[in-house]
C-alpha cells in the first residue's frame, strides 16, 4: 500500500506531461536508486503500482567505445524523434572513479538542444562500478520512463568494451556504434559485442568517407562468418526475420539519421510480426529477476554478521599469502550456515 507522499507522486507521474510530472520521474528514479532499506520497499510498492502502465514504448540500448559519438547520435536522433511527435526519455550511464566512487554526470551538458524540450527527459545515473556498462537500476528506471508516456527511451551505456554487453539484455534493439578506423578485418570478427549487436553504426563518416565505406564492408563480411556459426537466425535468409545490418552516418552533420531511424522502425515492424520482440521481453524479465536475486544474496552476505566478524581476519590472512582466497571465502560462506563450495 502506498503512503501518500508516494501515491501523489505516482498520480504525477501518471498524469498529463507536465513540470510536475518531470519531478516526479525524478524523484521516483532517485528513490528507486537509494541503498536505504526503506527506500527499497517504497521503491519497490511504486515500481509494481506502474507495472500495468509499462511496456507501450520502444527500448534502445546504444553502444561504443569512448568518444564514438553516442550522445552527439542520441541528441541528434532525439531532436528528429521529437519533431515527428514521440517524447523520449533517455538514460545516460555515467562511469564511477573505482577511486573515490564519484562520477561527472556530463551527458546532459552535452545534449543540451535535446534537453531543454518539454518531449525529452534526460537522467544521467552513476554505474557505481555495476559491470557491463549499465546502473543498477537502469531497468527499474526504464519502467518509470516508460509509465510516464514516454514512447522512445534510450539507454546510453558507459564507453564499453568488447565484453560487456548488459544493455543487449534490456532493450530491444541494441546499436552499437563504431569509429571509421576502429580496426581491420581480424577486429571486426572478434565475438563479443558485435556478434550480439541489432545494427551496427559507422559514425563520423563526414570525418574520412573512404575509412567508413572500408569498415562497412569489414564488419558487413565478418557478421555473415559470424552467421554461419552463431546464432542460426543471423545466417537465414527468410525476409520475416531481422537479419544484423551494418550503416554509416554522420551524427555530428545529422546526415543519416532518417535512414537510421527508418532501419530501427522496420527492426521494430518485423519483431512484432514475428513474435521475437515479446519473446524477448519474456527472457529478459526472468533474467532481470535473476540478477536481483544475486545482487540480493550478496547484499545478505555481506551484512550477515558472523561474515563481517570473520572477515576482517580472513582478509588479513589472504593478504598475508598465509591463506588462499578460495578456502576464506568457504569460511565466509559456511558462516552463513549453507554450504556453496
Amino acid at each position: 500500500m502506498l503512503n501518500a507522499v508516494d501515491q501523489a507522486l505516482v498520480n504525477d507521474l501518471t498524469g498529463a506531461p507536465s513540470s510536475a510530472q518531470r519531478r516526479a520521474l525524478a524523484k521516483i528514479i532517485t528513490l528507486l536508486e537509494s541503498t536505504r532499506m526503506d527506500h527499497r520497499k517504497r521503491a519497490d510498492e511504486v515500481l509494481n503500482t506502474l507495472l500495468p502502465k509499462t511496456g507501450k514504448s520502444f527500448r534502445l540500448g546504444i553502444s561504443g567505445v569512448p568518444g564514438v559519438g553516442k550522445s552527439t547520435l542520441i541528441e541528434t536522433l532525439g531532436l528528429y524523434l521529437i519533431e515527428k511527435g514521440h517524447r523520449v526519455a533517455v538514460l545516460a550511464i555515467d562511469p564511477s572513479s573505482s577511486l573515490s566512487g564519484g562520477s561527472i554526470l556530463g551527458d546532459k551538458t552535452r545534449m543540451e538542444r535535446l534537453s531543454v524540450l518539454d518531449n525529452a527527459f534526460i537522467r544521467p545515473s552513476p554505474s557505481s562500478c555495476t559491470l557491463g556498462g549499465v546502473a543498477e537500476k537502469t531497468r527499474e528506471a526504464m519502467l518509470v520512463a516508460e509509465a510516464a508516456g514516454f514512447d522512445i527511451v534510450i539507454v546510453e551505456t558507459v564507453g564499453v568494451g568488447q565484453s560487456e554487453i548488459a544493455v543487449a539484455g534490456m532493450t530491444d534493439m541494441f546499436l552499437l556504434l563504431q569509429l571509421p578506423n576502429a580496426g581491420d578485418d581480424l577486429q571486426a570478427i572478434k565475438k563479443g559485442v558485435m556478434e550480439i549487436a541489432d545494427l551496427i553504426v559507422i559514425n563520423k563518416v563526414d570525418i574520412d568517407p573512404d575509412a567508413a565505406m572500408r569498415a562497412q564492408l569489414f564488419i558487413t563480411s565478418s557478421l555473415r562468418l559470424l552467421g554461419f556459426q552463431g546464432n542460426p537466425d543471423h545466417a537465414s535468409h527468410n525476409q520475416e526475420y531481422w537479419h544484423p545490418q551494418v550503416m554509416t552516418l554522420s551524427a555530428l552533420e545529422g546526415n543519416g539519421v532518417p535512414e537510421l531511424w527508418e532501419k530501427i522502425l522496420h527492426f521494430q515492424k518485423l519483431q512484432n510480426a514475428n513474435g521475437q520482440l515479446q519473446s524477448r521481453r519474456k527472457q529478459q524479465a526472468g533474467a532481470w529477476m535473476w540478477d536481483r536475486i544475486d545482487a540480493g544474496l550478496k547484499n545478505a552476505f555481506q551484512n550477515h554478521p558472523a561474515v563481517q566478524a570473520l572477515l576482517p581476519g580472513l582478509s588479513a590472512e589472504v593478504n598475508q599469502g598465509t591463506m588462499a582466497a578460495s578456502v576464506a571465502a568457504r569460511r565466509l560462506l559456511e558462516a552463513m550456515g549453507h554450504e556453496f563450495f
